[in-house]
């Protein structure tokens, strides 16, 4: 059978422009490829161990079953639409976003506003350009959006997050939550953006005076992680 490998971030350079295909024995796992992408040096073994894996934009475990025609993302640590969830590449405008989402119903809104800072441990930054595994990413803050409304029983979750070149000052990443107390969103928001730096595949390469680098992302939670710890 035949597999279509893609990857992002740090890991981009590791298969062809666009990804490439591999042809598999009947009945390889997630875990399978892992092992046989280790032993070809494809990826470096501490690289596939922090890595999580997709199969057609879900997270998979190391356990699933591949079939003939799957897209597999290999999927590093990640930096993290349809209605209030979105990834844009224009400047996002926070005021328009949160008019948006407020409803007389409300008694809370709770904004996370990401932005760009100058400088990261002490080295001065001149850009970032953010990417991502744009229908997997979506589908990931689709789902944190209802998460949120259902276990804190907020009315509504606004997520935007831009991709592209970002300067100083700019806005990388938005979240605004609605409740009729402040108490739910505030526990809400930090969930949302918590967990989006965990889970949505998004990354962003920093620019500095004197280098770039992909930032280091926050390691995947054990449930979706390619390879236990």
């Amino acid at each position: 059978m035949r597999v279509r490998l893609v990857s992002f971030g740090a890991l981009k350079s590791a298969f062809a422009a666009g990804g490439e295909s591999r042809e598999l024995r009947e009945g390889e796992s997630v875990g399978g490829l892992l092992e046989l992408l280790r032993a070809e040096a494809v990826l470096p073994a501490d690289v596939l161990r922090s890595a999580a894996v997709a199969v057609n934009h879900e997270y998979a475990a190391a356990t699933q079953m591949l079939h003939d025609g799957d897209e597999v993302a290999i999927l590093p640590p990640v930096s993290g639409g349809v209605g209030n969830v979105a990834l844009v590449r224009e400047a996002i405008d926070a005021g328009l976003i949160v008019h948006s989402v407020k409803a007389g119903t409300d008694g809370a809104v709770c904004v996370f506003d990401g932005i760009v800072r100058d400088n990261t441990r002490g080295r001065k930054t001149l850009h970032l350009d953010y990417e991502a595994y744009e229908e997997m990413a979506l589908r990931q803050m689709n789902l944190l959006r209802e998460e949120a409304i259902e276990h804190f029983g907020v009315r509504e979750v606004a997520i935007v997050h831009r991709l592209g070149r970002l300067q100083v000052g700019e806005t990388s990443v938005l979240i605004a939550v609605t409740s009729a107390h402040r108490g739910a969103a505030f526990e809400a928001c930090r969930w949302v953006i918590d967990t989006l730096k965990k889970t949505v595949p998004i990354w962003k390469r920093e620019q500095f005076v004197d280098g770039a680098v992909w930032a280091d992302g926050e390691p995947f939670p054990d449930e979706i992680a390619g390879t236990p710890r």
